[in-house]
């Protein structure tokens, strides 16, 4: 099984936080970006052709603010190309500022089924700040033309003056929207954004307090029945992202459009980052991609390691033993000796204890080998 996703790279303007390939100015080149996309995907199934798809995730950028014939030719492209599983989990992310009744109903005539929405925050004065385009009205708004959906929501943490209740407030908006899903972010200043700036000045949350209020949200969503299974991803019982699901468990997933990545038969690669690039190269018949590496021996067990410990149901030592030839317990002893008062053993199962599940990163790169 495999997952395929496509990049939108447009929005209406760019927050403040975004570092991704997503370019407000060159909207304009929608129709033809998506005709060099549809192409592409035509090319990777024939790369390909093997793959069955059970999971298709559209992002961006801001998937919600092109024509909805655009996201509905690529649905269907997809379709036509490769083989999709009848009961495939099909993804879009909304901005609830960019969504109409029109658009959802193309949206679910093409079979998409799952919608994720950026929420970011409840309250209208940091949306302003952030220069998202959308506020919690609207938010409550889309949810409604949603009702009865699948529907997932990102909330970021560390924001300007942020406290627990307000957080606390956010998810409530969510869970009145009918939110059974739920990303919730601790947000990174990239160098080159705007409010990388504010970082620089001191006027953004210490990791310390971030860290706090994150395990007081995970304490209330877990309080209003939602489970955390990956780090920064909670949901009700049924609801988990099985596109993301297959990224923490290693699996393969085909990406299409700018910036996309990809891992195909033990082989990383992406494309570059750059509109124009992109379509000259598909126009031209060449490949978009601007890196490529294949991915073995302890590079390969690294990221098996690093995507399983991740999340709350961990590493299973019998499935890498078997997956890599090898002996877990003892080519990992001395880190095991380390580390071990972080984590817990049940049977083959191996995880990072909850309470340090949100600062992972020292944990999992002792694994790593030099």
């Amino acid at each position: 099984m495999a997952g395929i996703y496509v990049h939108v790279p447009f929005c209406k303007q760019k927050c403040t936080y975004c570092d991704f390939a997503s370019f407000p100015r060159e909207i304009g080149k929608a129709e033809s970006y998506f005709a060099c996309l549809y192409r592409e995907i035509e090319g990777r199934a024939k790369q390909y052709p093997s793959k069955i798809i059970d999971t298709i995730y559209i992002g961006g950028g801001t998937p919600s603010v092109v024509d909805a014939k655009f996201i509905a030719g690529a649905i269907r492209q997809i379709k036509k190309c490769f083989t999709v599983k009848k009961d495939a989990e099909i993804t879009i992310e909304l901005n609830p500022g960019t969504v109409d009744q029109d658009k959802i109903k193309t949206y679910k005539s093409v079979g998409i089924n799952r919608f994720s929405l950026g929420l970011q925050t409840g309250f209208d004065d940091q949306l302003k700040r952030l220069n998202r385009v959308h506020t919690a009205k609207d938010f409550l708004l889309c949810c409604n033309m949603l009702k009865g959906e699948n529907l997932s929501a990102d909330i970021l943490l560390g924001l300007h003056d942020q406290d627990l209740e307000q957080v606390k407030k956010s998810v409530d908006l969510a869970l009145a929207g009918g939110v059974k899903h739920l990303s919730v972010y601790a947000l990174t200043p990239e160098v080159g954004t705007p409010i990388y700036t504010d970082y620089l000045n001191g006027e953004l949350l210490s990791d310390d307090e971030v860290a706090d209020i994150y395990d007081g949200i995970r304490e209330y969503l877990k309080e209003k029945g939602f489970d955390r299974y990956e780090v920064s991803n909670f949901a009700k019982d049924g609801y988990y992202s099985k596109h993301n699901m297959n990224y923490w468990r290693r699996g393969e997933y085909i990406g299409v459009g700018v910036s996309a990545s990809s891992f195909c038969d033990g082989r990383r690669f992406t494309n570059t980052f750059s509109v124009d690039e992109y379509m000259n190269a598909v126009i031209y018949n060449k490949s978009p991609e601007i890196s490529s590496d294949v991915i073995e021996g302890d590079d390969a067990k690294f990221e098996f390691i690093m995507l399983a410990l991740r999340t709350t149901k961990g590493l299973n030592v019998k499935e890498y033993n078997k997956l890599f030839d090898a002996d877990f317990d003892i080519e990992y002893k001395t880190v095991l000796d380390k580390k071990m008062r972080f984590m817990e053993r049940d049977g083959e199962n191996l995880k990072i204890k909850d309470e340090y599940l949100y600062v992972q990163n020292d944990i999992i790169l002792a694994f790593m080998k030099n």
